[in-house]
């Protein structure tokens, strides 16, 4: 490979030249979200865009690099502020760095033992994933959380395990106006 740049637009988080773009729907994400009645409300009315990824693409393989950005777009589902899927990485003993551009959000983190964490994201925010720990994100305010991901190529994403555990332990839910952390109360430790 050759050395190369990219320009990524602060504002809305677009990468030039990027090699992917992909994009999550609600129907994509039916699953995540403890309130059925609202996923299928929502869904009667239309299938919303929740958050999409503008990547830079490398070789699958170790040594590499990808660059992204993520774009979570403002919204509920029910209680529940739009999200990432979320995911371990298939290779567990992979870290990922977070850039926060834009927009408010939280960081919500995970071991397959059973610790939890949730960090703060905001505009200069930069968060470090450990190996090991599954990662989501969850956009909090009313502007799209837009931030800028780095991780090893050869990581690969492990949806499933997140599936098999009905989520995260900890979810993020508007209460009275403010977002609030709450237990999830259908999750199942691996």
């Amino acid at each position: 490979m050759e050395p190369f740049s990219r320009t990524v637009d602060l504002a809305t988080g677009k990468i030039s030249g990027a090699s992917n773009h992909w994009v999550r729907h609600l129907s994509e994400m039916r699953d995540m979200y403890q309130d059925q009645g609202a996923v299928a409300e929502i869904l009667r009315a239309g299938d919303p865009l929740i958050y999409e990824v503008y990547e830079i693409a490398v070789p699958e393989e170790e040594g590499q690099l990808i660059q992204c950005v993520t774009i979570i777009h403002p919204g509920r589902v029910g209680s529940e502020y739009y999200m990432t899927k979320g995911h371990y990485h298939k290779k567990r003993d992979r870290a990922e760095v977070y850039l926060c551009l834009s927009g408010q959000g939280y960081l919500l983190l995970q071991t397959e033992e059973g610790a939890s964490q949730a960090m703060e994201l905001e505009p200069g925010t930069a968060a470090y994933v450990p190996p090991h720990w599954a990662h989501r994100t969850v956009n909090v305010g009313d502007r799209p959380l837009v931030f800028y991901g780095v991780y090893p190529a050869d990581a690969g994403h492990d949806y499933e395990a997140i599936e098999e555990q009905h989520g995260f332990s900890l979810m993020v839910c508007e209460r009275g106006g403010r977002p609030a952390l709450e237990k999830n109360p259908h999750f199942k430790r691996r």
